[in-house]
C-alpha cells in the first residue's frame, strides 16, 4: 500500500511541474510548435511556408514585436532556420507538418537560410 501511494504522489509532482511550465507564456521565444498551435506572441503572427526547397514568401517586413512562423510543407525533408549575423542562431530541424517560430522585438533586416540547404534563403524585416 505504501508502495502505491508514494507512486501516486510522485504522479502528481510530475503533473505539477508540468503545468507549471506550461503555465509561464514568454518564457521561450524561439520554438518548435505544432501545426496549427497558437502563437504565445504579444504582435502579430506572420506565415512563411516551406515548399519545393523554398521559402515562401521569401523576404517579409514585420512590425516590432511579430512573431513568425516558419511552416513544412515538404512531402519527407526537414529543414532549419538559421538567422544569419553575429546574433544567429540555427533552430532545430523540423520535418513535415511541423513549424518554428521566432520573435523579433528589435527593427533590423535579419537575412536566414535553411541549415541543412544554404541555398534556400530568405529575408524579416523588421520595423
Amino acid at each position: 500500500m505504501q508502495h502505491s501511494d508514494d507512486r501516486r504522489g510522485s504522479i502528481r509532482l510530475c503533473a505539477a511541474a508540468v503545468l507549471l511550465l506550461l503555465s509561464a507564456p514568454g518564457m521561450v521565444r524561439a520554438q518548435l510548435a505544432a501545426p496549427g498551435a497558437a502563437a504565445s506572441a504579444v504582435g502579430p503572427v506572420v506565415t512563411i511556408e516551406i515548399r519545393d526547397y523554398r521559402f515562401i514568401p521569401d523576404r517579409v517586413t514585420v512590425p516590432v514585436g511579430s512573431t513568425v512562423r516558419w511552416i513544412n510543407r515538404e512531402k519527407r525533408t526537414a529543414h532549419s532556420v538559421r538567422l544569419l549575423g553575429p546574433q544567429g542562431f540555427e533552430s532545430e530541424r523540423f520535418f513535415p507538418d511541423e513549424s518554428w517560430q521566432q520573435r523579433f522585438d528589435r527593427p533590423g533586416t535579419y537575412p536566414y537560410e535553411c541549415g541543412p540547404h544554404p541555398e534556400m534563403k530568405g529575408e524579416i524585416r523588421v520595423e
